[in-house]
């Protein structure tokens, strides 16, 4: 089978599995390469992973819940080392071709998968977001995607990165098949209730660039129209949200320490440049880094279940531009990465629902506007992804 992106992992192709009849009949998915398919052995992005670990006897309760609903399993998808990568350059696979960007990134950890579904290979993805590999990837690729609440999808037979902050995400070219596939995961029936305000996040919209903002405000504005104005904000206080990243960066190192040591001292894993360097930094966290970030996350989550009570739903950038050049030097894309981290921690750290949207163009670029929700509020969420799915009149503002 064709694999002209190089959105699926040597090998990942497979004959599609599906019933008849279901929800999701009809429709094709792929999985990010690190849920277990039964007869397979995901690779995790990583070969010696993939030589050290069994193929799997069962799929991934995720996988299955998509076969028996009767999508078409179509393939396994490349993805960043061990998923601890916003970058979609894969140092064993390759980096997978944006169909919206070609040059640019798909966006990681789950880049084969957004690549995937934005080439027209599968109809929706499995992926997961820790820290952003749902919503970035989204926003680069021009999909819609959706980070669920921590723990509303079972991640068993998933890799584990940061147990605290994983979560099975979906992306999908349309609201309607997003909204299919996530009432399916969630177990959820019928649209829900449209939200009760929109609330800009001011400080994570700051972090966008001029030409960003500026393609985002018609989307934003077209949102309080529909749902009502729910004002502005800053997420913490002080609005100083790269507080929040240390939160997040110190927290996720400790978990992916946890996740991978004994691994790591057995195998003897060969890692590329940035995988190589994301472990030296975790094996270096001290624990009263780590003890300090802990005694931090309460107030985080305190704050961010205020901020997103009643249903409102707070609107900030998912990533700060378009997709990055897939040559861009290393020093370029440290920035971004920190700046793209920072955008999509506040949703990780409280364990809250995303919605990423194809919100906008920038550069004749996909952009996308991330929606955070109070928790199990994806009904809400996957409402507004069909209330808008169509409406893409004018290429500056998708929602007009």
């Amino acid at each position: 089978m064709r694999d002209p992106l190089g959105a699926f992992v040597p090998g990942g192709r497979v004959e599609p599995r599906d019933r008849d009849s279901g929800p999701l009949a009809g429709l094709s998915f792929a999985v990010k390469d690190l849920f277990d398919v039964a007869g397979h052995r995901a690779g995790c992005g990583n070969p010696t992973w993939k030589a050290t670990h069994p193929p799997a006897e069962t799929d991934a309760p995720a996988v299955r819940a998509c076969l028996d609903a009767g999508a078409a399993l179509v393939g396994r998808t490349v993805m960043d080392e061990l998923a601890y990568s916003v970058r979609g350059a894969n140092p064993h696979d390759g980096a997978p071709t944006n169909p919206e960007a070609p040059g640019r990134t798909a966006g990681g950890s789950s880049s084969g998968a957004a690549a995937a579904v934005a080439g027209g290979l599968a109809d929706f993805a499995l992926g997961t977001d820790t820290g952003g590999s749902v919503r970035v990837p989204a926003s680069y690729c021009g999909l819609h995607g959706l980070r669920p609440t921590h723990g509303a999808i079972s991640l068993d037979g998933v890799m584990p990165l940061a147990p605290r902050f994983d979560t099975v995400g979906l992306l999908a070219r349309d609201g309607e098949v997003l909204r299919a596939a996530g009432d399916v995961l969630l177990g959820l029936d019928g649209a829900g209730p449209t939200p009760l305000g929109i609330c800009l996040a001011t400080d994570a919209f700051a972090l966008a660039s001029e030409p960003a903002r500026t393609a985002l405000t018609p989307a934003i504005a077209d949102l309080v129209r529909r749902y009502g104005d729910g004002g502005t904000v800053t997420l913490p206080e002080d609005g100083e949200l790269h507080a929040w990243t240390e939160v997040f960066r110190t927290l996720q190192g400790r978990e992916a320490h946890r996740a991978f040591a004994r691994w790591v001292a057995d195998a003897q894993p060969a890692f590329g440049p940035e995988m190589a360097a994301r472990w030296a930094f975790v094996s270096q966290l001290s624990d009263e880094a780590v003890a300090e970030a802990d005694a931090a996350l309460p107030h985080i989550r305190e704050r961010m279940a205020a901020l997103t009570s009643g249903s409102t739903l707070i609107a900030l950038p998912c990533a700060p531009d378009a997709a990055p050049l897939l040559d861009g030097d290393d020093a370029a894309w440290a920035d971004h990465r920190e700046t793209v981290l920072t955008l999509n921690c506040a949703a990780a750290l409280a364990g809250l629902p995303q919605l990423a949207l194809p919100a906008s163009r920038v550069h004749g670029l996909p952009l996308g506007l991330g929606l955070i929700g109070p928790p199990g509020s994806e009904p809400v969420l996957l409402r507004v992804a069909t209330d808008l799915a169509g409406a893409d009149s004018d290429p500056g503002a998708r929602f007009d």
